[in-house]
């Protein structure tokens, strides 16, 4: 497998949207078998205005771990190379391979905590400009510091994003 590509935050993008809306298309015709609860843009690219890797992050909520497994062979045909990655929380693809990444591709089974909180996430962040500037900010400073090391990055990140999902409860549960 290739080395993984530096970690580099830019400038929110405003394509990310339509680059989203075309590649849903795609896995929609490709995997749409095995989609139970969508296909979501999620991750910073879905933010507008926040500052991200120039990477478009999509959710797919699928019944199961199990039962997505044969949809593999379909998202290899549009250049989806799986990882073994949180592999007991999902389904980790990344396109076109971890030196380029354009997209990243989460099977989640729909429902669970996982599929919640990466939309909650997005959802709390898209609402609060000031958290979302906060993540920016973090995100740059971490970037620098572990610009070739992406599991020390997103550990990182934790805490934050841990924080911003016990605020976004509290502002459901109001």
């Amino acid at each position: 497998m290739p080395a993984d590509e530096p970690i580099q935050i830019v400038a929110y993008d405003p394509a990310s949207r339509e680059l989203f809306a075309s590649e849903r298309d795609l896995l929609q015709a490709a995997i749409g078998d095995w989609v139970v609860d969508g296909i979501h843009h999620v991750g910073s690219t879905a933010v507008p205005g926040l500052d991200a890797k120039p990477t478009i992050d999509i959710l797919a909520g699928v019944e199961s771990l199990t039962a997505s497994r044969p949809c593999f062979e379909r998202l290899r045909s549009l250049d989806y190379l799986y990882a073994s990655y949180r592999a007991e929380e999902m389904h980790w693809f990344c396109k076109p391979d971890p030196s380029r990444r354009t997209h990243h591709l989460h099977l989640v089974p729909a429902g669970s905590p996982r599929f919640r909180d990466e939309l909650a996430f997005r959802d709390y962040l898209r609402a609060n400009d000031r958290a979302a500037r906060e993540y920016a900010a973090l995100k740059r400073t971490l970037a620098k510091r572990f610009a070739r090391d992406r599991e020390a990055y997103t550990d990182a990140k934790a805490a934050f994003i841990g924080a911003a999902l016990e605020r976004a409860r509290g502002q459901v549960s109001r």
